[in-house]
């Protein structure tokens, strides 16, 4: 379909939670909302960074955005964000990642860095904030997954644990939680008959910082002054990996999936994406829907 974030509709009284909104696809997911009416938040573990992001936003045009601390590899600073957060939320989009780091780390809690900070990190978040969630007209959960969720396999029931540790597998096992956590948090509203919609998008592959993240491939040498300009050279910018998310927030139904259409969803005009085959088995969702909540100690109180 022929989709722009000019089509977003107006947010004008909305409030919004972005993680990780100081780079990337979700510096473009603010600021286009932002530039919408939205009362946006970026959440993110480098306050200044955020803060200067903040700053360019601003100096573009996309007003209305703040900055909170959120660390989502430390559940304590996970709780202590939804414990700080007043009044209804429009729209949460759990955005922020880790990308294969190539030596094995953990998070503040003890578990595998990827799977504690992309999914057990925004698991605790959005039950947290749940209450919030309810408390709006109509809330939406947008959480960013990737095309690497077809890597991801049952095991991603271990946690990432183990003796032996492969970045890519382990990568892509997360970006399969965030699938089966969307579409199992969507069918626990249905089911509680709730309104709230949980979707899910991704940005195809695109240049944005999560390669050259300290915490991820950038730990390896050579890899943080090289890569800017190599996928600046060969993938879409991460303004076009920010539309499908967009578009999910504004538009898409409950328990869908937004991609780029072209060269095997790598980039393109946004529209209904793949998924593998793992991403749709509803028991496999369930059990880590009830794992997830008892390594977080968190609970969804639908009211």
């Amino acid at each position: 379909m022929t989709w722009t974030p000019a089509d977003l509709p107006s947010f004008d009284g909305r409030t919004v939670v972005v993680t990780g909104g100081n780079s990337g696809i979700g510096r473009h997911t603010a600021a286009a909302l932002a530039r919408a009416g939205a009362e946006v938040t970026i959440a993110c573990r480098n306050v200044t960074a955020a803060e200067e992001a903040v700053a360019a936003m601003a100096a573009d045009g996309a007003t209305g955005v703040q900055v909170a601390e959120l660390d989502l590899a430390d559940l304590a600073s996970v709780r202590g964000f939804a414990e700080r957060w007043h009044g209804p939320l429009d729209v949460l989009v759990n955005n922020a990642g880790v990308m294969t780091p190539p030596r094995y780390r953990q998070t503040v809690d003890g578990f595998e860095l990827q799977f504690g900070t992309n999914h057990l990190g925004h698991v605790a978040l959005t039950a947290g904030l749940l209450p919030h969630l309810l408390a709006a007209e109509q809330p939406r959960v947008t959480t960013v997954s990737s095309i690497a969720h077809w890597r991801g396999r049952p095991d991603v029931l271990d946690g990432n644990q183990g003796g032996t540790y492969r970045p890519e597998h382990a990568y892509g096992n997360t970006k399969l939680a965030n699938l089966l956590f969307a579409f199992e948090l969507q069918r626990r509203a249905a089911l509680v008959g709730s309104n709230l919609v949980s979707n899910a998008a991704h940005p195809g592959v695109s240049a944005t910082g999560l390669v050259t993240s300290p915490q991820g491939l950038g730990a390896i040498p050579g890899v943080r002054p090289l890569a800017p300009a190599v996928l600046r050279l060969l993938f879409q910018s991460a303004a076009a990996g920010a539309n499908p998310t967009l578009y999910a927030v504004a538009e898409a139904g409950p328990a869908s999936y937004t991609g780029p259409q072209r060269l095997r969803e790598s980039r393109g005009p946004v529209g209904p994406a793949r998924m593998s085959r793992y991403a749709r088995d509803e028991a496999l969702a369930g059990k880590l829907w009830d794992l997830s909540l008892d390594l977080t100690g968190s609970r969804f109180d639908w009211g």
